[in-house]
């Protein structure tokens, strides 16, 4: 008998934890910049050089940060036997890092960098950033392989297959609030428990769902542990 399949839907909140800044759609503001000057098409079109800067010091301060407990938890459940898909908004590999084998990136990943004409042909930076003249095999200019607003999300469908086949959701950091991704929820089974940990999780959660107020780093740990001494995916 296959073990039951824990699906976990994480935002920026699980890896703030870990010094990441998050995107603060209240002010519009992200890393102290405004949104549509760094993170939509007009603004790679109208200024490149500075959507390059942008990411280019992201991609450091995604390279010094380390997983964090909630991270580490994951990874441990998975270790342990249980089937766990991360799908993730963040654009960081702190999950990979901590361990976790089954993670989909719904809006890219800032260590990558990609075609501007065939978001197809993907290109690993294993250091440095991406400058101007830096071309894919097409002979187009490089970009961050992240999903800007304003964006198609490819990966969306296939999240939504993950999503439909969990025997158990669990949603940790996300405001629930970006779109399409905040609509996954609407792809779980009825009879699917579902659980959201965020310090805001009372006010986040949807009818029929559980919430845990409090952090990622010590909300996920405390779950991770209860399942494995039960050996089983069971509400708290």
């Amino acid at each position: 008998m296959a073990a039951p399949h824990l699906v976990v839907f994480t935002g920026s909140g699980i890896s703030a934890e870990s010094g990441i800044k998050t995107f603060r759609a209240s002010d519009g503001l992200w890393d102290n910049h405004p949104v549509e000057d760094v993170a939509t098409p007009s603004a790679w079109r109208r200024d490149p050089q500075r959507v390059l800067d942008f990411y280019n010091q992201r991609r450091e301060q995604v390279r010094k940060a380390r997983p964090n407990a909630a991270h580490k938890a994951l990874a441990a459940l998975e270790q342990a036997g249980f089937q766990v898909s991360v799908i993730t908004q963040n654009i960081d590999d702190l999950h990979e890092r901590a361990g976790s084998r089954h993670v989909l990136h719904l809006h890219g990943e800032i260590l990558n960098a990609r075609s501007s004409v065939d978001n197809r042909m993907r290109y690993p930076l294993p250091k440095g950033g991406i400058r101007i003249g830096d071309l894919c095999d097409m002979g187009s200019q490089l970009r961050p392989d992240v999903v800007w607003f304003g964006e198609s999300v490819p990966l969306f469908p296939e999240a939504c297959d993950i999503v439909s086949e969990a025997d158990f959701l669990l949603v940790v950091g996300t405001s629930l609030a970006v779109m399409p991704a905040a609509s996954l929820l609407n792809h779980v089974a009825m009879e699917t428990p579902c659980v959201v940990v965020d310090p805001d999780a009372d006010a986040l959660s949807p009818p029929g769902v559980l919430a845990i107020n409090t952090t990622a780093g010590k909300g996920v740990p405390a779950l991770a542990n209860q399942w494995q001494r039960q050996g089983s995916l069971m509400l708290p």
